[in-house]
């Protein structure tokens, strides 16, 4: 393998596929990057076994070939040296990488050690824009469980049906959902749960244009992301086992109450108030009266706050308490303007949304 690469697109390779790699790994291999040259294009690949990742960069390939070298010690490399082009030459075990007046020999282990690619020729194809996924991704991957004993929760639920993506996240306290067309090629329901790290690194690779190509097996998913030019990334994982829970059940059917909010008031009032909080008095008492919203805070050992915000409101006067970060979450990911709050009483879980496929459901604290 001899190869000349720009350094900037060797660092944008290496960026995209470093973060796979586990820094405590008991098999060498798995601290390599697999890099492969062919034509005018370097596919870099690293690995955990669970999640891979592709990314091709372009790069002028005297000798095609490919060969594995530790990925941490090379991105050090591409950074560090002093001119925009690399050079890298193959021989045996040890590659030699020139650039500038700097020249470094590496040893890296025979490309042949390295985990072979999944196989998915043959599995549908389906295709979404990847500018909806990585907003979808956006709006529920943060009310995915971090629980390790829930291990069915520590991943994004993804379900094709019907032409239509839904997507849930949930950790028993809080359930994200987000919908979106998609056109599906056969009326087999497919069902998959996908691990947090995977959705982490597909969030990271996702664009603004082009489309992203799902294929799904029945222990896998590899999510293709193309780019005009031929260059791009792919991203396989395996999936998590086990049922996801009827998420359907937690969605109040109904509910008494429904306010529209300024998102950016309300998130502001409740940032605010979530300064009067502590470890053991976690929650934000939000007061629905008429046309106005206070928000309430008090912890023994800090203190307490108090805030009011116009809203147009003419039901019952109604309190119910939340962890004033899980309401903050969604509003972070959201762009509306506006968002509607939907509640019953204070024991009952209220439901944020907004003019699109978007719910999220939240339960109340009970406060003494």
């Amino acid at each position: 393998m001899k190869l000349t690469i720009g350094q900037e697109e060797f660092i944008k390779g290496l960026q995209a596929v470093q973060n796979v790699v586990s820094t405590r790994t008991t098999l060498p291999i798995l601290s390599n990057v697999l890099l492969n040259a062919v034509g005018d294009r370097l596919t870099l690949t690293a690995t955990d076994l669970d999640v891979t990742i592709s990314k091709t960069v372009e790069a002028k390939v005297e000798i095609d070939g490919s060969f594995t070298m530790p990925v941490k010690k090379l991105l050090s490399i591409a950074r560090e040296v002093g001119g925009s082009q690399i050079e890298m030459d193959v021989s045996k075990n040890q590659c030699s990488i020139k650039s500038g007046s700097s020249a470094y020999r590496v040893n890296g282990l025979s490309a042949e050690e390295f985990p072979p690619n999944p196989n998915f020729s043959g599995q549908t194809t389906i295709q979404m824009p990847q500018d909806t996924v990585k907003t979808m991704l956006r709006r529920t991957s943060f009310a995915v469980s971090t629980d390790e004993n829930r291990y069915v929760l520590n991943g994004l639920y993804l379900s094709f049906k019907e032409n239509k993506l839904t997507m849930v996240a949930t950790d028993g306290r809080r359930l994200a959902l987000a919908e979106e067309d998609v056109e599906l090629k056969d009326d087999n329901p497919l069902e998959v749960i996908v691990p947090t790290k995977a959705i982490q690194e597909l969030s990271r690779s996702l664009g603004d244009k082009g489309d992203v190509e799902i294929q799904i097996t029945e222990n896998q998913v590899s999510f293709g992301l193309k780019e005009n030019d031929g260059t791009g990334s792919l991203i396989v994982s395996k999936l998590v086992e086990g049922a996801y829970p009827n998420y359907k059940q937690v969605i109040p059917a109904e509910s008494k109450h429904r306010v529209t909010l300024d998102k950016e008031e309300l998130f502001h009032a409740l940032r605010r108030a979530e300064i009067m909080t502590s470890e053991k008095a976690n929650s934000v008492k939000l007061t629905f009266s008429e046309n106005s919203l206070t928000f309430t805070a008090n912890s023994p050992e800090v203190g307490e706050s108090r805030e009011t915000m116009a809203i147009k409101y003419e039901g019952e006067e109604t309190s119910i308490a939340f962890n004033p970060q899980f309401f903050i979450d969604p509003l972070k990911a959201l762009e509306e303007d506006e968002v509607h709050f939907e509640f019953t009483d204070q024991l009952s879980p209220g439901v944020v949304k907004v003019n699109h496929p978007f719910l999220y459901v939240i339960m109340p604290m009970r406060t003494s």
